[in-house]
């Protein structure tokens, strides 16, 4: 399936749309991830535990739009916008959408 930020796919003809499909995820971090994630601020550098988190729910988030695309007939996803969002204290969540749509 293709996934694609675009309105379209160069090459490919959409011959219909299926519909508004979402995808998301909330993952939430724990308390010795988070203190150390704390120190990594601030003595500088990236925080990997993090990084590995978010890309642990953006992945989740995408397999959600993807599988509600197919359950639509679908076999692409055009228009596709990522959110991040902070959930309380310690969760993350993503939230991807787009439109689900049949290409030749």
């Amino acid at each position: 399936m293709i996934i694609t930020t675009t309105n379209n796919i160069e090459g490919k003809t959409i011959t219909d749309y299926r519909g508004i499909v979402v995808g998301e995820a909330i993952m939430g971090a724990n308390v010795v991830r988070d203190f150390f994630a704390g120190i990594t601020d601030i003595v500088g550098g990236r925080s990997g535990a993090y990084e590995a988190k978010l890309q642990d729910a953006r992945d989740t988030a995408m397999r959600e739009l993807e599988g509600r695309a197919l359950a639509l007939g679908a076999n692409a996803v055009v228009g596709v916008d990522l959110d991040y969002e902070v959930v309380g204290e310690s969760m993350l969540m993503v939230s991807v959408s787009g439109t689900a749509v049949v290409i030749a």
